[in-house]
């Protein structure tokens, strides 16, 4: 027992000793933490960072062992809101496998170590370099758990930093739904705020918005409430209406007295999610839509319509995580910056990349069209949340061989990562086989678009087409890398202008049917007179927006509450 009592000991600290890689602390951390890791990191190199991230490239994904005492409190605490976290573990199934796998090879420090599990088989060698790009080409979407992923820090700048008691306070509201919900992100100006703050409002102006908002919510908000937008990532759609319609009958309009079936299938009709507006949630007015992990993963990988993956082209804040989606989402996010680029020219600045992304899923929107949207919404996304996309995108194009900072920044470098008024430069090369091999790496649904519209402007042949087409398909089930052909030359060789104007257009094409759908279908969803108060706010951003172009960009000067001035004074 003496011996055995050792074993473990040195085991355990053995474990402990181990260390995992890290990303800059100011991509991991909020504000104020980011700041003080800066400090730590100030004295460190760009050209050290380069190093220690490339080391990750001799090692396996997801090497670090976490010590017995923290397994233990991995069995007892996890839960769903732990699995938001970028390095959490993804099931309690694969947290009792490693224990297992732990006390077994603790009971005898001279035993030989345990067969590798053949669940962990890594692709390609399981070498992915943090900054590579390799893993784009063996994506595996039936993976079940985080550590199946390319390496252990994949996908965490999809993980924004807000307001830490306002991410608790979203969290309790989900624990108010009995149904499963696998995956959730919280989107829009109810969390990262559109525009600036406007006139003071009283208590009760806020109230008749949110009856009973946290006060972290009052603070993010500020002088202007918003109601606050979910999607729900579920497993089985019927399954999870059934029960919530039980438990949340008033959340429903008319229609689910056709029972789960029924709205089940009205939720398949245009991008695959049904939406809840105005509920009352713990004190909180939210919207809140449903959509299966399936068609999330779908829309993320294949740009099938661009109506969840524009949402997610954006800063989103994850309250529970999935495998399966973050890495659909990091091919997203991905493929968001090459048709960005395709669009944009030789040189451009963040701001424009940004703008051009956020702009994506608005091209074909029907609002825009109408008088139910703001005309200055994508600008005010990028310009209010900076650091945000900066944090979403900086490390991304660090991946990419054909675009750099023409400025000398640092994803270490707090005052260049943490400005919202820094827009550094950037060049891409406008080389046909690099750009060629951008093009051969759009998603599926939307790349075949594209050909379609090349195929018909080039007169190609349909059987040589098809020919063509079959010869660099990716469902052979080979691992290898994609490159361009000629048939990618000749489209990235077309006139800079004329390839804007197709891709612009088959965008279009991509986002207008479902939108349209998913605009119609609302009525049915929300009821008269939900939707009646959408639209009546929709038409008053509309008109908002309007004038503020108008008058040239500046908000009208709105009266302030007598004591504003003073009560404003006594806050800072």
């Amino acid at each position: 027992m003496v011996a055995l009592g050792r074993s473990i000991g040195a085991t355990r600290s053995s474990l402990s000793a181990t260390a995992a890689p890290r990303l800059p602390s100011l991509f991991l951390s909020p504000v104020s933490e980011a700041r003080y890791g800066y400090r730590r990191l100030s004295s460190c190199s760009s050209s050290s960072l380069l190093s220690s991230s490339s080391s990750l490239s001799s090692q396996q994904r997801w090497p670090y062992k976490p010590t017995a005492s923290h397994q233990s409190r991995q069995v007892h605490n996890q839960s769903h809101d732990q699995a938001s976290s970028p390095s959490t573990p993804a099931s309690s199934a694969a947290t009792s496998s490693s224990l297992t796998s732990a006390s077994s090879s603790s009971s005898s420090s001279s035993s030989p170590p345990p067969p590798p599990n053949p669940r962990r088989k890594e692709s390609a060698g399981g070498k992915f370099n943090l900054y590579g790009d390799e893993w784009e080409d063996t994506v595996d979407f039936a993976i079940q758990r985080f550590d199946e992923l390319p390496h252990r820090l994949f996908g965490v700048n999809q993980h924004m930093i807000i307001n830490y008691e306002l991410k608790e306070a979203l969290r309790v509201m989900l624990r108010q739904f009995n149904a499963p919900i696998v995956y959730c992100f919280a989107y829009g100006s109810g969390v990262f705020p559109q525009e600036k703050a406007g006139r003071s409002i009283s208590e009760a102006e806020f109230r008749a918005v949110h009856p009973k908002p946290p006060e972290a919510l009052v603070k993010a908000q500020k002088g202007s409430p918003k109601m606050i937008d979910f999607i729900f990532g579920v497993t089985h759609t019927e399954h999870w209406h059934s029960i919530n319609m039980k438990q949340h009958r008033d959340h429903y309009s008319g229609i689910a007295s056709l029972g789960s079936g029924f709205v089940s299938r009205v939720q398949n009709w245009g991008a695959g999610v049904y939406f809840n507006p105005y509920i009352e949630m713990n004190g909180m007015l939210i919207k809140y839509g449903v959509t299966s992990i399936d068609n999330l993963v779908r829309d993320l990988s294949t740009w099938e319509n661009l109506y969840l993956a524009g949402r997610l082209q954006k800063p989103v804040k994850i309250l529970r995580d999935h495998p399966r989606v973050r890495l659909a989402n990091q091919i997203n996010l991905i493929a968001a910056v090459r048709t960005a680029l395709l669009l944009l020219p030789p040189d451009f600045r963040e701001a424009d990349l940004y703008g051009t992304i956020a702009g994506l899923s608005y091209l074909g929107d029907p609002r825009m069209a109408l008088p139910t949207e703001n005309k200055s919404k994508v600008d005010n996304i990028v310009s209010n949340n900076m650091v945000h996309f900066r944090r979403l995108y900086a490390p991304l194009i660090r991946t990419l061989p054909n675009v750099a900072f023409v400025d000398p920044v640092r994803l270490d470098d707090e005052n260049w990562i943490l400005n919202p008024e820094a827009n550094a430069r950037l060049q891409q090369d406008m080389d046909l086989v690099k750009r060629g091999n951008m093009v051969r790496r759009l998603p599926g649904s939307f790349r075949s678009r594209l050909y379609f519209q090349y195929r018909k402007k080039f007169g190609i042949p349909q059987d040589e087409f098809k020919a063509m087409m079959a010869a660099t398909s990716d469902q052979d089930g080979a691992v290898k890398r994609r490159q361009a052909g000629e048939f990618e030359k000749r489209i990235a060789a077309d006139d800079p202008e004329e390839l804007r104007r197709i891709t612009r257009q088959v965008i279009k094409q991509t986002v207008n049917w479902p939108s349209t759908v998913q605009s119609i279908k609302g009525l049915m969803m929300g009821g008269f007179k939900r939707s009646w108060r959408y639209l009546g706010e929709k038409m008053a951003k509309w008109k908002k927006g309007r004038d503020e172009k108008a008058s040239g960009g500046k908000p009208e000067p709105s009266k302030k509450a007598p004591d504003a001035d003073k009560a404003s004074k006594k806050e800072e």
